[in-house]
């Protein structure tokens, strides 16, 4: 078929070829299902995409959520026994009229050890969120098995006592009794006290910072 013999008249569509008019339909009908499909469907496609994807986002958090619910009295046996422990370190926690008899125990152990203290001063308190820190500068003369026995009778003390900045060095001086205390030992202990209600809890030293 030569396409120029074809005479196509738009005012007499029934007089063209079968071939051409159903041509025409389908070219017509794609025009059509392509607007459609541009103006409407392709943004409702869109949502329901994402329609989908959230509905596997939230079948997700759905069984996270069953997992946790599952779990729910053992999540609270463990928080029961988190805020036992927590009440019994801070029982090992002494108020301030407890401090002194605690410094009179470090004392006595490093006493009790066999050492001799050539240095004991406590300083000052640093308050943290819900206690304080009472650091004691200490220099005392021993053997390294006392320093043990007095590092292991810290650890035993009932109340919360820690050291740090060990440094043990021979003894330069060769006064009386150098020979059963051959080392002598610079140590930071560190005693805690919990903060009785009313008490400051901003830091002294950044309390000076701001003014």
């Amino acid at each position: 078929m030569n396409l120029s013999d074809l005479n196509l008249d738009i005012n007499n569509v029934g007089s063209w070829p079968t071939a051409i008019k159903v041509a025409t339909v389908l070219l017509v009908c794609g025009i059509v299902v392509g607007t459609v499909y541009y103006f409407d469907t392709q943004d409702q496609l869109t949502g329901l995409f994402a329609v989908q994807a959230k509905e596997q986002e939230l079948k997700a958090a759905f069984e996270a959520k069953q997992k946790k619910a599952a779990n729910l009295d053992e999540y609270r046996q463990q928080l029961e026994d988190i805020e036992k422990s927590f009440g019994d370190l801070l029982r090992q926690l002494p108020n301030k009229t407890q401090v002194p008899d605690l410094l009179v125990d470090v004392s006595q152990t490093g006493l009790a050890s066999g050492l001799e203290f050539e240095l004991f001063k406590p300083g000052g308190e640093t308050q943290k969120e819900f206690y304080a820190e009472l650091p004691i500068e200490i220099r005392v003369l021993g053997s390294y098995m006392e320093f043990g026995t007095f590092i292991s009778g810290l650890a035993s003390l009932p109340r919360i006592v820690t050291i740090h900045n060990i440094k043990i060095v021979p003894r330069k001086d060769s006064s009386a009794g150098g020979k059963n205390k051959p080392l002598a030992m610079d140590a930071l202990v560190k005693t805690y006290r919990y903060l009785d209600e009313g008490s400051s809890t901003v830091n002294p030293e950044k309390k000076s910072r701001r003014q």
